[in-house]
């Protein structure tokens, strides 16, 4: 009875999982420094185990010289170097793969115990933000946390109550997104 029991409880771990790597895969955005690989079916001259992002936000691909990677999620990619590789391949199947995801980072500072630039690679939240960082020094002023944003056109800057969340204000727990910079007084 244990043995179908546990069967069963790994089963559902690995559909969680699967569901998870999934959900990251359709919304993330590839960036600058991001590592991928870039598999043509049965045209190993048209693959990459390992692509980088250059800093202008491009790969260099076979016959198709450079083509914009950055902002793209790895399905939107696969979709344009088909579609343009159609010219020179019958049917091109495609396959990218986001094997190093170094471009997502955040960064904390001030009174936690390990101040730092952390990778961004799930979603996240400013609490558990606080949890890589190894929680805060007994000076924290944990009502007065401050969380700078920049996204295309605007700047944020999203005040962060610690005290609020652990009373169960869940909603003040903000997702992170890439370069959010967090400063714990």
């Amino acid at each position: 009875m244990f043995k179908i029991k546990m069967k069963s409880i790994i089963f559902i771990f690995v559909l969680f999982l699967s569901s998870v790597s999934l959900s990251i895969a359709e919304d993330y955005l590839i960036g600058i420094g991001d590592v991928l690989k870039i598999s043509t079916w049965k045209e190993p001259d048209l693959s990459f185990d390992q692509l980088q992002v250059r800093s202008d936000g491009k790969i260099t691909f076979p016959l198709l010289g450079d083509l914009q990677a950055e902002g793209k999620s790895t399905v939107a990619l696969k979709e344009v170097i088909e579609e343009k590789l159609a010219d020179f391949v019958e049917a091109p199947n495609v396959t990218v793969t986001l094997v190093g995801p170094v471009s997502q980072k955040y960064y904390i500072l001030g009174e936690v115990q390990a101040v730092g630039e952390y990778p961004l690679v799930k979603k996240l939240t400013a609490v558990q933000a606080f949890a890589l960082a190894k929680g805060f020094t007994e000076w924290a002023s944990k009502s007065e946390i401050i969380l700078f944003r920049r996204e295309v056109g605007k700047e944020q800057v999203i005040k962060i109550n610690y005290n609020d969340i652990v009373k169960g204000k869940l909603e003040k727990d903000i997702l992170l997104k890439a370069d959010d910079i967090i400063i714990v007084p």
